[in-house]
């Protein structure tokens, strides 16, 4: 029965954060990748790659809005994920906290 699941006592939806911050990693990668390929490293050629990229380019405006919005819903589910963490009080779960702490350094410098 679902009462037998190994499931923390505190469950709900803070504990999505955790998923929706991997399918936005995914995101951001597969974008990305995407707009590396249209990228135009000349300074002369920059700002025409993006508007060529937006206008005559198969859904580049898609890929280029997602790309972005996808950053900002990221960091929001990044600041919710450790709310959630501070909330419940997963900071006295030291080797798994500091896992998580030294991940953040790595977003906070790519």
């Amino acid at each position: 029965s679902f009462i037998d699941l190994p499931t923390p006592s505190n469950i709900s939806a803070w504990w999505n954060f955790g998923s929706l911050l991997g399918i936005c990693l995914i995101t951001q990668i597969i974008t990305g990748l995407l707009l590396a390929m249209n990228y135009a490293s000349d300074t002369s050629l920059a700002f025409s790659s993006v508007t060529s990229l937006c206008r005559e380019a198969d859904l580049g405006w898609f890929i280029r809005n997602t790309h972005a919005n996808g950053a900002s819903f990221f960091f929001i589910c990044i600041y919710m994920h450790i709310g959630r963490g501070l909330y419940y009080g997963s900071f006295l779960y030291k080797e798994t906290w500091n896992i998580g702490v030294v991940l953040l350094f790595l977003v906070m410098a790519t």
